[in-house]
């Protein structure tokens, strides 16, 4: 019997940061190559979507595991992370995509402002 792939939800906080991150890629960069926006923004998309298969992969960040929350995940995909948060139900579960950000940021304030302070933990 096959499993039933996961649902992927991305948070519209999470998009803007997508695009974001493609725009300034495209004004330091353009569009192609192996660095291009185009690519950057193929490999974000394509590790959000590899979690449908290993939810779990990704570690606590540590910010927030400092605080006792424990229920978000991160993706290291250098220089940016990705923080998600994998739900078992509805079966056959969810994985909702927080936050795309690089990781030079002060992540703890972003953290708060993004997860903590929207009601989200």
């Amino acid at each position: 019997m096959m499993k039933a792939a996961l649902a992927i939800e991305i948070t519209s906080g999470a998009e803007h940061d997508l695009a974001g991150i493609w725009q300034r890629r495209l004004t330091q960069r353009g569009p192609v190559g192996d660095d291009g926006a185009d690519t950057l923004l193929d490999d974000l998309v394509a590790s959000i979507e590899a979690l449908s298969d290993n939810p779990q992969k990704g570690l606590v960040p540590p910010e927030l595991e400092a605080l006792g929350i424990t229920e978000f995940r991160q993706l290291s995909r250098p220089p940016f992370r990705i923080i998600y948060r994998y739900q078992l139900e509805p079966e056959p579960g969810c994985v909702t995509v927080f936050l795309v950000a690089d990781a030079r940021r002060d992540f703890r304030t972003l953290l708060e402002e993004r997860l903590l302070g929207s009601g989200q933990a």
